[in-house]
């Protein structure tokens, strides 16, 4: 077998456990707001607990990143999910046992699990180069959209279907269950390279010093930062806002808030298919702009939508749209950060694009039962369609102009 063969026969493993621990995500996503707001009744107390649940992943994810570029990933991605599984184990014997203590469990709960992301994340990014080279990282990156998209299908199917014969609580467990499985389908997979030996507190310092450099001084990358910030500001506040908007403002049953994200998800299914023809016959760029422009209208038509049934086509379009752009956002990013450095710039990088999160949270704090999160929602896109078009634009040259200037460096380091 061949190293293209023997990475090729790893993707099945990759992208499963990938897909088990988003489908654990989605499950608990499904389960946690509707408890939360069935014993708050409270949309400031969703924003609060969504806004609680990043702050732990925002400190986390630099340290993530120097963490994965000492371990190589693979041994990372199993441990941090072993630890998921047990903490939601912990969950839910507290809610059983002390049913009063549900609410302020599940938000405890939601900020160790928002720590642990940043691992998750960090190793998945340290893999893929392991897995693909050259023209190869395009469909790897599309795989990992596409299994965060079939994982909103998976999971809340799944916690739909058992949430008829179980309650809620017990979805936990079997969120648990799918950590667990998650880390072992990576058992199989390259370590990558292991940096032996202890590390002190200089050595850290020096590392994420390091880091923050490299970002700053890569114009595209930080340019990219500053325009996921923006797109992840609308689109958190909206995602914050949901449950909310689904069975309080159009009044729909809990079945309609999980049946939104398993339509995601099936879409998710059909992009799974189309993204590789699609890059095939166009480029990343294009796919990020059609994908950044097919996010506004649909946010714009979410904002102004006067019904369920207007609502969850636009809700769909805009994660569509948020998928199609993120092709382009992981695969340029990954071509102009030096592998080496890779973890310590993505964790510095992923603390200035996902500032939006616990900022989003805030602001559906404070705003959601003042103005309406409808209102909320139309206000961010209208500051998204003008200052993240300019974005888009200044990053595509940067992009342009970074990968050039490296075609050329190579040209020179080959010719004679």
């Amino acid at each position: 077998m061949t190293e293209v063969d023997g990475r090729d026969a790893r993707r099945p493993l990759f992208a499963g456990g990938i897909l088990l621990g988003l489908v654990a995500e989605q499950i608990v996503l499904f389960a946690v707001p509707l408890l939360i707001f069935q014993h708050t009744g409270q949309v400031a107390m969703l924003g609060l607990a969504f806004a609680l649940e990043w702050i732990p992943a925002l400190v986390a994810y630099p340290f993530a990143g120097l963490v994965a570029d000492r371990d190589g990933g693979g041994r990372l991605f199993r441990v941090v999910n072993g630890a998921r599984g047990a903490v939601l184990a912990l969950a839910v014997v507290v809610c059983v046992v002390q049913p009063e203590w549900t609410t302020g469990t599940l938000i405890t709960c939601g900020a160790l699990l928002s720590f642990f992301v940043a691992p998750v994340k960090m190793s998945i990014e340290k893999m893929v180069p392991l897995l693909a080279k050259g023209d190869r990282v395009a469909p790897t990156q599309a795989l990992v959209q596409n299994m965060e998209l079939l994982a909103m299908a998976v999971g809340p199917a799944v916690a739909i279907a058992a949430a008829l014969l179980l309650s809620k609580v017990v979805l936990l467990t079997i969120a648990a269950a799918a950590f667990a499985a998650a880390a072992l389908c990576w058992l199989g997979l390259p370590r990558g390279m292991r940096v032996e030996g202890r590390i002190s507190g200089s050595d850290v310092v020096a590392d994420l010093s390091t880091g923050w450099r490299l970002l700053v001084a890569n114009r595209p990358v930080l340019l990219l930062g500053a325009l996921n910030f923006t797109i992840n500001l609308v689109v958190a506040t909206l995602m914050a806002a949901n449950v909310a908007l689904v069975t309080g403002v159009f009044g729909a049953p809990e079945a309609a808030f999980g049946l939104l994200n398993v339509v995601v998800g099936l879409v998710g299914l059909v992009n799974l298919w189309a993204s590789p023809r699609l890059l095939r016959r166009t480029g990343v760029e294009t796919l990020g702009v059609g994908g950044f422009a097919l996010l506004c209208v649909a946010l714009v038509v979410a904002g102004l939508a006067p019904s369920y049934a207007v609502y969850a086509p636009a809700y769909v379009l805009a994660l569509v749209g948020v998928t199609l752009y993120n092709i382009f956002n992981r695969t340029r990013r990954l071509q102009v950060i030096p592998e080496e450095h890779l973890g310590k710039v993505m964790g510095p990088f992923y603390l200035v694009n996902l500032l939006s999160f616990p900022l989003a949270g805030v602001l559906v704090a404070g705003l959601g039962d003042v103005g309406g999160p409808r209102r909320l929602v139309l206000g961010l896109t209208a500051v998204l369609c003008v200052v993240g078009s300019l974005l888009l634009v200044l990053t595509m040259r940067a992009f342009r102009a970074a990968l050039a200037a490296r075609a050329d460096q190579e040209l020179v380091e080959v010719v004679p």
